[in-house]
């Protein structure tokens, strides 16, 4: 991808107020891996650079985690700002209000297009973890409980495919 492309993302509403709901507890959750926790969540997201010896990787992990997490921090909040005005749903909206379902249009320029690329990536992986899918078997679309994870598939593939100028 040579990310000189803007990008635009078409979302209802509802969409923009649902993903801006799972970027700030992804964020939140971003916040916690500062504890230390051992959370499998976070560990997912900071892979070990090797898988042979554990005294490297915890060196290497020593070393990049904070760097990494950081960046996933500033992905989710370039993502969180573009959300602001689209994702604001008023206080008393109903699930019947049609203002829910109104289309509003986001303009990615290439660095936010890459910022939201990595940030629905991430969220991904950490439902996939709370989901425990680790391939497509592990994975029943029948199952409302990968809903979420469905449809962040689906906008992350929409996105790199505009992103790419693929059909």
């Amino acid at each position: 991808m040579s990310g000189a492309r803007t990008v635009v993302l078409e979302l209802t509403r509802m969409e923009a107020a649902h993903l801006a709901g799972l970027v700030t507890q992804f964020t939140e959750l971003l916040e916690g891996a500062e504890s230390g926790a051992g959370d499998p969540a976070i560990a997912r997201l900071v892979p070990d650079a090797y898988a042979d010896d554990a005294a490297a990787a915890q060196d290497f992990r020593d070393v990049t985690e904070h760097d990494l997490l950081e960046r996933r921090r500033q992905d989710a909040a370039e993502v969180l700002e573009s959300l602001r005005e689209p994702g604001s749903l008023p206080d008393d909206a109903q699930p019947d209000d049609e203002a829910l379902m109104e289309l509003v249009e986001l303009r990615l320029q290439p660095d936010a297009l890459r910022a939201w690329l990595r940030c629905l990536a991430a969220i991904r992986l950490v439902l996939a973890t709370r989901l425990d899918i680790r391939s497509e078997d592990d994975h029943d679309v029948d199952d409302p409980r990968f809903g979420i994870y469905e449809w962040l598939g689906y906008r992350l593939d929409g996105l790199v495919q505009a992103a790419t100028g693929d059909d």
